[in-house]
C-alpha cells in the first residue's frame, strides 16, 4: 500500500514537472526560427565590435575589466546556442573525474569533512588577518568578528531540530562561498569593479522612472526626493520591467542558471535552489511562486529554507529606495548575493533535511499564469498594474508600522517616566537585547549601541525605516567607516516582524495544506534570516 502511494506521488510530480516545462517553453513565430541563427550571429558580431571599440577608445578604456567580462559573457551565451554543451563538459570531465573526483571520493567521509573544515578556517583566518588594516579597524575587531561567526554557527547547532542530520558539507560549502564572494568583491579590484558596475547600472536604469514621475508632477518635485513620488514610481517601473522579462523568458533563464550552480555545489533540492537564487532579485513572496507546483509537496526543511532565503535578502524592486538614502549600491548587491549561500547553510543547521524532496535532482522554473499576456507590451502593462498594488502595500505598511511603533514608544515613554527613564522606546529595549550580537559582529566598542538600535529598528519596523534612521544618523553624528559598512550590510534583508505575516500569507495561499507547518516554522526562519545577514 505504501509503495503504491509513493509511486502515485512520483507520477504526479513527474506530470507537474512536464507540464511546467511545457508552459515555460518560449513561443516563437516561424519566421524567427528561420532567421534566429543570423540574428544571433549579427548580435554577437555587434557585441564584439562594441568591445573592441570600447577597449580602444580613450574615453572608455579605463573600464576594460567590466566591459570585457560582460561582452564575452554574452558572446559565449550566444555561442553555446550552437555549440553543444558536451563539447566543453566531456573534455573537462575527462580530466576532472580521474584526477579530482575519484581520488576525493576515495577518501573517507570524516577525512573529507576535516579537510573542508580546515579549508574554511584557513579562508576565514586568511581573510581576517591576511589583509592590511584600514579605516580605523584593528585586529581585535577582526578577531571578535571571527569569534562571532563561530558563536552564531554553534548557537544554531545547539538549537538544531536534528543535530545528527546536519549536512555538514552543505554548511561548509555555504560558508566558504560567502567568504569567497566577500573577498572577491571587497579585496580585489576586478570584483569591486564588476559589482560596482552592476550596482550603478541598476541605479541608473531605475532612475529612468523619474522621467515618468516628472511627467505627473514636475522636475522640481522629483529633485526633492519625496518617497511617494520617487521611490514608489521606481518600484512600479521596475516590477513592470521584470514582468516583461518574464514574458520573454529572460528571468527564468537567469534564475535557472543561478539555481543550477547552488544545486550542484550545495546539494540542495531543485526547488530550494531556485527559491534561494531568486530571492535577491524578485522578493520575499515572488520567489516561491517560481516553484508554485511544488510548494504543496515541499518537506518542512524545504519550507524553512524557502522562508529563510526570503528573509535574508532584499528584492531588486526596493534596491533604489535604499540607494536613494545614500547606502552604497555595491554593499546592497554584495550583501544580497552573499546571503544566498549563508541562508542555505544556516537553515540546514537549524532545520536539516530528514525526508526525501520530490525535486531532488531537478531544477525547474515554473511559469504558470491565469491570464497570460498577449505580447511583451501587454506583460509590461500588467506588471505596471501589479506594481501599483505592491507600491500601495509598501506605502500602507511603512505608514502604519511607523505610526504603530510611535504609539507604542509613546506609551513606553509615559511608563518609563514613572521609573525616571525618559527615553524608554522599543528601539532602546531591543537595542540592549541585541547589544551582544552587535558586539560579536566586530563593531567598534563606542558605536555598538547606535548600531544595535538600528538593528532593533529593522527587526521591529522594517529595513527601510532602519536605513532612513541610518541616513539621518550620518547627517548628524556619523558612524566610523567600519561601523557604517557593517550596519549597511546588517540591515540588508527582509527579516522583520511584519515580513513574517507577508510570508505566511503568500506560502499559505500557494500551499493551503501546509499552512500549519508554515506558521510554526516562520519565526524560526525569520531568526535564521536575520542572523544570515550578520
Amino acid at each position: 500500500m505504501h509503495s503504491a502511494e509513493k509511486q502515485e506521488g512520483f507520477v504526479k510530480t513527474k506530470r507537474v514537472q512536464e507540464r511546467s516545462e511545457e508552459d515555460s517553453q518560449p513561443r516563437s513565430p516561424p519566421y524567427y526560427t528561420r532567421l534566429r541563427p543570423f540574428i544571433l550571429a549579427g548580435l554577437a558580431l555587434l557585441i564584439l565590435g562594441w568591445w573592441i571599440s570600447a577597449t580602444v577608445l580613450p574615453a572608455t578604456r579605463h573600464r576594460w575589466i567590466v566591459q570585457t567580462f560582460w561582452a564575452w559573457f554574452f558572446i559565449l551565451i550566444i555561442a553555446f546556442r550552437f555549440i553543444p554543451n558536451r563539447a566543453i563538459t566531456r573534455p573537462v570531465a575527462a580530466i576532472w573525474v580521474p584526477l579530482v573526483e575519484k581520488p576525493w571520493l576515495a577518501l573517507g567521509y570524516r577525512i573529507r569533512l576535516a579537510i573542508g573544515v580546515l579549508a574554511l578556517l584557513g579562508l576565514v583566518l586568511g581573510s581576517g588577518y591576511g589583509f592590511p588594516l584600514r579605516d580605523g579597524s584593528t585586529y581585535v575587531d577582526r578577531t571578535i568578528s571571527i569569534i562571532g561567526l563561530l558563536i552564531f554557527q554553534l548557537g544554531f547547532y545547539l538549537f538544531s531540530y536534528n543535530r545528527k542530520a546536519v549536512p555538514w558539507p552543505t554548511v561548509i560549502v555555504g560558508l566558504m562561498l560567502q567568504q569567497i564572494i566577500a573577498i572577491f568583491v571587497l579585496k580585489t579590484s576586478a570584483g569591486f569593479s564588476i559589482f560596482s558596475w552592476i550596482a550603478y547600472l541598476a541605479k541608473d536604469f531605475l532612475e529612468q522612472a523619474y522621467k515618468g514621475s516628472a511627467f505627473f508632477f514636475s522636475d522640481e518635485i522629483v529633485s526633492m526626493h519625496y518617497f511617494f513620488v520617487n521611490t514608489l514610481g521606481v518600484i512600479i517601473f521596475f516590477i513592470a520591467f521584470v514582468q516583461m522579462m518574464y514574458y520573454l523568458g529572460v528571468m527564468q533563464w537567469l534564475i535557472k542558471k543561478f539555481a543550477w550552480f547552488f544545486f550542484k555545489t550545495m546539494n540542495v533540492s531543485g526547488a530550494e535552489a531556485v527559491v534561494a537564487a531568486a530571492s535577491p532579485w524578485i522578493g520575499l513572496g515572488e520567489s516561491a511562486c517560481l516553484v508554485r507546483p511544488y510548494v504543496d509537496l515541499m518537506t518542512e526543511s524545504e519550507i524553512h529554507l524557502t522562508m529563510t532565503s526570503g528573509f535574508s535578502t532584499i528584492a531588486g524592486s526596493v534596491l533604489t529606495a535604499y540607494i536613494s538614502l545614500g547606502v552604497p549600491p555595491q554593499n546592497l548587491v554584495t550583501a544580497s548575493v552573499m546571503s544566498i549561500p549563508a541562508s542555505i547553510a544556516i537553515s540546514k543547521i537549524r532545520y536539516p533535511e530528514t525526508d526525501e524532496p520530490v525535486t531532488r535532482g531537478n531544477v525547474v522554473v515554473a511559469r504558470q499564469e491565469k491570464n497570460p499576456p498577449a505580447n511583451a507590451l501587454h506583460a509590461f502593462s500588467q506588471g505596471a498594474v501589479f506594481g501599483v498594488v505592491v507600491a500601495g502595500q509598501i506605502l500602507a505598511n511603512v505608514l502604519t508600522i511607523i505610526g504603530l511603533v510611535a504609539a507604542i514608544d509613546g506609551l513606553l515613554i509615559w511608563i518609563g517616566k514613572g521609573f525616571g527613564i525618559h527615553e524608554l522606546t522599543l528601539a532602546l529595549i531591543f537595542g540592549y537585547v541585541l547589544y551582544p550580537v552587535t558586539f560579536l559582529m566586530g563593531v567598534p566598542r563606542h558605536e555598538i549601541l547606535p548600531v544595535s538600535r538600528l538593528m532593533a529598528t529593522k527587526l521591529i519596523a522594517n529595513e527601510f525605516v532602519a536605513y532612513l534612521a541610518l541616513s539621518k544618523n550620518q547627517a548628524t553624528s556619523p558612524l566610523s567607516p567600519r561601523a557604517y559598512t557593517i550596519a549597511s550590510y546588517a540591515l540588508c534583508g527582509f527579516a522583520n516582524i511584519g515580513s513574517v505575516g507577508i510570508t505566511i500569507g503568500v506560502l499559505s495561499a500557494l500551499a493551503p495544506g501546509k499552512a500549519k507547518q508554515i506558521v510554526r516554522l516562520a519565526p524560526s526562519a525569520m531568526i535564521c534570516g536575520f542572523v544570515s545577514i550578520l
